[in-house]
């Protein structure tokens, strides 16, 4: 194997061991070797936010992450909310029509979710900030914003 490591990962909480090349990203190694294909990639330049996905805590643009750096690395994409029903955050975004399109919803999705894992009673200027780096043509981010105070609202035990 010329030129490929093997790295360890863990995504969704399914382990993985892969062969990756030096230059690949976290976003490719997520939809092309493991065909987790709820990541989008839209700019492949760290710019739009729709390859956001968690890693060790952190909401990161997988298409500038390394896949070499994911060694060791406990992942979360899009498709590993909810454990297995929908995730209060997806639920919010689709019943209040946060989604149009749908290209940039996971990595928003996966952005709040982040901001809530750290901030559970989060500000609208501080849902606005965690969600900045996230570009949305459709929806004015009005909706988004509204979906994110919801779900934490919900998460903390109030009422939808």
């Amino acid at each position: 194997m010329d030129n490929k490591y093997k790295v360890s990962f863990t995504v969704n909480g399914e382990k993985h061991e892969k062969y990756i090349e030096a230059g690949e990203s976290l976003a490719g190694v997520i939809r092309d070797k493991l065909g987790i294909t709820g990541t989008k990639v839209a700019c492949d330049r760290g710019d739009c936010g729709a390859c956001t996905v968690i890693m060790n805590g952190k909401a990161v643009k997988s298409c500038m992450v390394p896949a070499l750096r994911a060694d060791g690395a406990e992942i979360t994409t899009i498709e590993g909310l909810g454990k297995g029903k929908i995730h209060p955050l997806q639920e919010e975004f689709v019943d209040i029509a946060a989604v149009q399109c749908g290209y940039c919803t996971p990595g928003l999705i996966m952005a709040a979710k982040a901001l809530l894992d750290e901030n559970s009673n989060p500000t609208e200027a501080e849902v606005k900030e965690a969600i900045a780096g996230n570009i949305c043509r459709c929806t004015g981010y009005v909706k988004p914003v509204k979906a994110i105070l919801n779900a934490a609202k919900r998460l903390n035990g109030g009422c939808k």
